[in-house]
């Protein structure tokens, strides 16, 4: 296993997290009960990871408290993450990032996890009906109060995040850490904009579903697709991605792991754990055999051409803004050119549109277009 700092803090953390949605019966997404638990969690522990993420809103408390079965006599040995905000009963207001909920949710998830302090606390959504300053001081006290060491967001868009932190700023409250966001090869709007805001606070992202609800491991192929009546094939994957993408990215897939004789779930795993502002990555299996494949992913190494490959395939396209600032303060400014030369050695990191048509084939650099957009 390999480690490495939780976004700005001192705190080092495994490059994989387990994560627990599996955990409990009451979600459907595992039903493994106390005895499969306890040997997932061993068997992690014995693999190098060190940080377990769980939420109380899993099989609604259930998950918690498996997890707190499995780590006894041996919680102070690791990084213990947890999650507050959705619905836990029917009761209106044991819902939401309020004062009330946030206060009564912590109590019950130090129960569950058999722990008088959680690592890691964070909050599971954006609440537009509570006021932003009531939740932060809120995560601030628990700060205070020692039950809480540190905090973090999940599943905001760039302007709610950045908007949280200037808050927490003005106020001299206690700053997001870390933020738990969907990332994939087919799922890569994080790159849009808050991967660098991200990169500009120094938040450490926590990758959540990185295999896009398995669809990554090759289970399904565009001349294998999923069979008619099946849950994938009626509902799609745990996460909506486009399926003409996601074929093409699992045979771009199937090219790197054949080179390097792996499952195409490393390689996924290993292309996420390459990218910027990454703390960890949360996998799930339901198999120890499948955990197992996963953290070995820590250690599989792709090559300049295998990242070109998967870059190239799975890229959406870039959307303005985005485009407009990268073409202003990349293209058009001389500084860059000057203070990071080594960004230009390729002939740099984004094409000049200057006097060419802004459809989506031209503001992709020829060497990472999609094959899907040269069609």
């Amino acid at each position: 296993m390999k480690y490495r700092k939780l976004g700005s803090t001192g705190l080092i953390v495994s490059e994989m997290a387990l994560g627990t949605m599996q955990f409990g019966g009451k979600m459907n997404m595992g039903n493994l009960g106390q005895e499969d638990t306890t040997r997932m969690v061993n068997v992690a522990l014995d693999r190098g990871i060190n940080f377990v993420d769980t939420a109380d809103v899993y099989s609604l408390g259930e998950s918690e408290t498996l997890v707190g079965n499995a780590l006894k006599g041996i919680r102070q040995e690791i990084v213990l993450a947890t999650k507050v905000r959705l619905p836990m009963s029917e009761n209106f207001n044991r819902s939401g990032a309020t004062r009330v909920n946030i206060m009564r949710e912590v109590e019950g998830s130090l129960q569950r996890l058999q722990t008088d302090y959680i690592d890691l606390y964070q909050v599971h959504g954006w609440d537009s009906n509570t006021p932003l300053e009531e939740t932060l001081r809120t995560l601030n006290d628990l700060v205070r109060q020692g039950k809480v060491r540190y905090i973090g967001l999940s599943n905001l868009m760039s302007w709610q995040a950045a908007t949280a932190i200037m808050l927490q700023e003005r106020l001299g409250l206690e700053k997001y850490v870390t933020a738990q966001m969907y990332y994939s090869l087919v799922g890569r709007g994080l790159e849009d904009e808050f991967q660098s805001f991200a990169e500009y606070h120094n938040i450490g992202i926590l990758v959540w579903s990185p295999l896009a609800g398995g669809f990554l491991t090759g289970k399904y192929t565009l001349t294998n697709p999923a069979p008619v009546g099946t849950r994938f094939a009626e509902t799609g994957a745990f996460v909506p991605f486009d399926k003409e993408l996601g074929y093409l990215v699992v045979e771009a897939l199937k090219q790197v792991a054949g080179r390097h004789n792996v499952s195409l779930a490393r390689v996924a795993l290993a292309w996420v754990l390459g990218r910027p502002a990454v703390s960890s990555v949360i996998i799930a299996g339901r198999k120890i055999e499948q955990l197992e494949d996963n953290v070995a992913a820590v250690d599989l190494r792709l090559s300049d051409e295998d990242v070109r490959l998967l870059d190239g395939v799975s890229d959406p396209g870039v959307p303005y803004p985005k485009w407009m600032v990268l073409q202003l303060d990349t293209a058009e400014d001389p500084r860059p050119k000057v203070l990071h030369p080594e960004r230009y050695a390729n002939g740099g990191p984004w094409r000049d549109l200057r006097g060419t048509s802004h459809r989506a084939e031209s503001i992709l650099p020829p060497q990472v277009r999609s094959p899907r957009l040269q069609r």
